[in-house]
């Protein structure tokens, strides 16, 4: 039953019905109902009292107004938040990552030009190699693969000099600006006809390890000095490793003094009658020098001074002056090309240091 309908029977029922819908029908259903209660006589008490009528929501003060029942919780949620599944693991605070070391400055004078390199790969089976007369070896020092010396020239040939060069008595009798002027200036082999210049050897006159390469490449011709560019930086980079210069302790030198070239213009390997016409000088640096060890560069020097060649092994080399020692181990300008084989040269220089070290 709507508001207005109870109101109606309320005032029908108090006998005042009439005059209610006369003044409903000026002042409004509030107003009469006001003044029909003032004026009717006092309301008899009802036992059974009809139903509540329901109080505007206006007339409730918000201070007052019931707390909002709890929302019910469905029995399989409640039951899912106690039990221990529901309850996540403590998980330990991990420790706060290290900060990183700042890296270390680096420059082209570096000396620890092996830093980083791979550890060796396992060893191969030696491959053994007769040794030729003049060439002996001691104890390997370790068993590493010869065959990086393959497709090398044999020990060079004597051959006669051409017709006015410099013969071998007169080499080695020469002082170091007669050498000098004797290497830029020979005529001993056809290598003469196809050179740009000659590449005579530099370094401490007086150097305790001759650094000794094959031949002179297009950046030395240029430059008139072994190892130019950057092999000869790399090379400087490891002998500063073992305290070593070419301006202090060391003296760098090739086998042939100029650069062999092929019919179309490219490197080729110098041929043994090539090889033989420049050994006095090669002899004559290593008297002035007095050098103790040498330190080949490439499997092909080791192999053109000696007649054969092996890593990890103190071989040694017979000459007018005497008994030298002689390690072998990789040219710079391959270690360019794989610097994973720095560390095994880095081996290589230990190896030499220990056997110049032995011999004084």
């Amino acid at each position: 039953m709507s508001l207005t309908q109870r109101s109606s029977a309320f005032l029908q029922e108090m006998g005042v019905g009439p005059r209610w819908l006369l003044r409903d029908r000026v002042h409004g259903v509030a107003e009469a109902v006001a003044e029909a209660v003032a004026e009717a006589a006092p309301v008899p008490a009802i036992e059974e009292q009809p139903a509540a009528v329901e109080a505007p929501v206006a007339a409730i003060p918000f201070a007052h107004e019931p707390a909002a029942p709890a929302p019910v919780v469905p029995e399989t949620v409640a039951r899912a938040d106690t039990t221990p599944a529901a309850v996540a693991p403590a998980v330990p605070d991990s420790p706060p990552p290290r900060p990183a070391a700042p890296p270390a400055a680096t420059s082209d004078d570096d000396t620890a030009w092996f830093d980083n390199a791979p550890a060796p790969p396992p060893k191969a089976p030696t491959l053994k190699q007769p040794a030729p007369p003049r060439a002996k070896a001691e104890a390997p020092q370790s068993g590493e693969d010869t065959s990086w010396f393959d497709a090398v020239p044999a020990v060079p040939v004597q051959r006669a000099p051409q017709r006015g060069a410099a013969t071998d008595e007169e080499i080695a009798a020469m002082d170091w600006p007669e050498l000098q002027a004797a290497v830029r200036g020979c005529t001993r082999c056809r290598l003469c006809e196809t050179r740009r210049a000659a590449v005579p050897g530099h370094g401490d006159e007086r150097a305790r390890w001759l650094v000794l390469g094959l031949a002179p490449t297009p950046a030395d011709e240029k430059a008139e000095q072994p190892f130019a560019g950057p092999p000869g930086q790399l090379l400087h980079n490891m002998l500063r490793a073992v305290d070593l210069s070419v301006a202090r302790g060391a003296y760098a030198t090739t086998l042939v003094k100029c650069r062999p070239v092929a019919d179309d213009g490219a490197d080729r390997l110098p041929a043994a009658d090539e090889l033989a016409a420049c050994r006095p000088y090669l002899q004559r640096e290593l008297a002035l020098t007095g050098a103790g060890l040498a330190l080949t560069l490439g499997g092909v020097t080791a192999k053109g001074l000696l007649g054969m060649a092996a890593r990890g092994k103190v071989l040694r080399y017979d000459h007018p002056g005497g008994e030298l020692p002689v390690v072998a181990t990789f040219h710079p300008a391959d270690l360019l090309k794989k610097p994973e084989d720095k560390a095994r040269a880095w081996a290589d220089l230990c190896l030499a240091r220990s056997a110049h070290a032995g011999r004084r």
